[in-house]
């Protein structure tokens, strides 16, 4: 039988989430028949109506064939399938460098499972996967969902629509408004990460939101020179270096001090969702440079690149860059992506490390 492009295999976040941590899954049926059920795209619904009729809150492996090192078998399911329905059968562990996106399962919405050689999809992919895994609510929308966080009601990322299919600006302004107003979000914001949305933000810029484009930037996840300035380190070691930084970033508002303690307070549960690497350059014993590395399979994102002021211009980033580099290619890694503002100076630094443009997509803020 034909293998196609991708398999995939419908899991439970926490186990995938420990998988991150042995390298590989190992699911009951390794132990119990030898193998482990993958399924062709088109017939992922049997299996999830078998094992978990209703469930909402899993996701979807993408897995490159490719990738696999022990044998695949394409054998008969259960008495309910077709007789003539042939599963593939994967008879060793999954390694978790197979896996080329994480999706979540959120029937009957169809998934979006990107090529193994789609980077702007699977830079996607991980982005919006984590936002749903780490969401106290998720809720669909036309074009993709709504995601919020009470707790943090400050943070955007953690409290925004998050649309990965077409829509028009209408419909982004409407769905925004009305979320933002249930949910009582201090702003209404939405991330247009569908690729070509740089017309829809135009028009809600012209209709007075607020629109930035941020450009997707991946490269090789090969090992990089230079990183041994750089140590990974506990998170909480970054928490001053954090506040520091994002106070430069924000306003005088009165509620500062809580606005900063929430996207503080938010860091830790990225970590339950995926594999982070926190990793810092110290001078005098304190960090003053950092950046963050999150996993997710095949796949790694660089996230919350920061340097002091005055430790800036003596190769402190580039350490870390190069760090998170190679941590990404020692996890099993082929790809490293991340986002970076297009009318901002950090992307054509991040180009002259070897990050290439795949895609572009916008955040929108409503102003009134």
């Amino acid at each position: 039988m034909t293998t196609p492009p991708v398999l995939v295999h419908l899991v439970e976040p926490a186990a995938w989430r420990a998988a991150l941590t042995e390298g590989a899954l190992r699911p009951p049926s390794l132990a119990d028949a030898g193998f482990v059920h993958l399924s062709a795209p088109e017939h992922v619904h049997r299996p999830a109506g078998r094992l978990f009729p209703g469930r909402r809150d899993l996701v979807l492996l993408v897995v490159d064939p490719a990738r696999l090192e022990a044998p695949v078998r394409w054998e008969p399911g259960t008495a309910e399938d077709p007789p003539d329905l042939r599963f593939p059968h994967l008879y060793g562990p999954l390694p978790t460098s197979a896996v080329v996106a994480v999706v979540p399962w959120r029937p009957p919405v169809p998934p979006v499972l990107p090529a193994p050689d789609d980077a702007f999809g699977r830079a996607q992919a991980l982005q919006t996967s984590l936002q749903v895994r780490r969401a106290a609510e998720v809720r669909d929308v036309p074009g993709g969902v709504a995601v919020a966080d009470p707790r943090f009601s400050h943070s955007r990322d953690d409290n925004t629509v998050v649309l990965t299919t077409q829509v028009d600006a209408a419909t982004v302004a409407r769905t925004t408004a009305a979320v933002a107003a249930e949910l009582d979000w201090p702003v209404a914001a939405a991330a247009l990460r569908w690729p070509g949305a740089g017309p829809v933000a135009a028009e809600l810029a012209a209709d007075g939101w607020e629109a930035t484009e941020l450009v997707v930037m991946a490269r090789e996840a090969a090992p990089l020179p230079g990183g041994d300035a750089a140590e990974v380190v506990d998170q909480r070691a970054l928490h001053a270096l954090w506040d520091r930084s994002w106070r430069r970033g924000l306003p005088p508002l009165p509620e500062l001090d809580e606005v900063v303690a929430q996207l503080i307070g938010r860091e830790h549960r990225t970590g339950t969702v995926v594999a982070v690497h926190d990793v810092a350059v110290r001078a005098a014993g304190r960090p003053v440079a950092a950046g963050q590395l999150r996993v997710d399979g095949a796949t790694a994102a660089v996230e919350a690149m920061m340097t002091e002021p005055a430790a800036r211009g003596r190769g402190h980033a580039d350490a870390v860059l190069a760090r998170l580099v190679s941590l990404a290619a020692g996890a099993g890694c082929d790809l490293v992506v991340l986002e970076a503002d297009a009318e901002d100076w950090p992307r054509h630094w991040y180009a002259c490390r070897g990050f290439r443009v795949v895609g572009s997509v916008w955040e929108v803020v409503a102003t009134r």
